[in-house]
């Protein structure tokens, strides 16, 4: 299976992320190892949500979707859950 994965950071709600993995226990592992660039300086990280494909290139299509703005809007709306603004 292929995953795409949304995560947020706990030490700054905010900040969210979303990827592509194979392994999704082990990435999600690696992010909060500091093992990623782009995730190492905002760790810790939650899943927040997950979705499975049987097919690599549908996975890819909707991580690239979710990267830009109808994809942020709809994964931020239908995704993911809300966070207080306090």
């Amino acid at each position: 299976m292929y995953y795409v994965y949304l995560l947020r950071s706990t030490a700054e709600p905010k900040r969210t992320y979303v990827g592509f993995t194979e392994d999704l226990r082990q990435r999600v592992k690696d992010h909060n190892e500091g093992k990623s660039t782009h995730t190492a300086k905002y760790r810790p990280w939650t899943l927040e949500t997950y979705l499975a494909f049987s097919d690599r290139k549908q996975a890819l299509e909707f991580e690239r979707y979710l990267k830009i703005g109808s994809g942020i809007a709809f994964a931020n709306k239908r995704l993911r859950p809300k966070v207080s603004e306090e």
